[in-house]
């Protein structure tokens, strides 16, 4: 049987930190993003990130580690 491969687009958008857990980046940075629209304390809360929870973490997992 052939190797899996790693899914590239999780494997872009995912990171695996060593104590096990998914880093993934916040949605809706980028569009609309003038002073109009988003705040600087709304942009900036933006660029933190965040983890996955566990329940996601599960599938995101079989993509990237392969």
């Amino acid at each position: 049987m052939p190797k899996m491969k790693t899914h590239r687009g999780a494997s872009k958008r995912f990171k695996l930190k060593p104590s096990g857990v998914i880093k993934r980046s916040c949605a809706y940075k980028n569009h609309k993003a003038n002073g109009q629209i988003k705040s600087r304390k709304r942009k900036r809360n933006l660029m933190k990130g965040g983890y996955l929870a566990p329940s996601d973490a599960k599938f995101i997992r079989k993509m990237i580690v392969r």
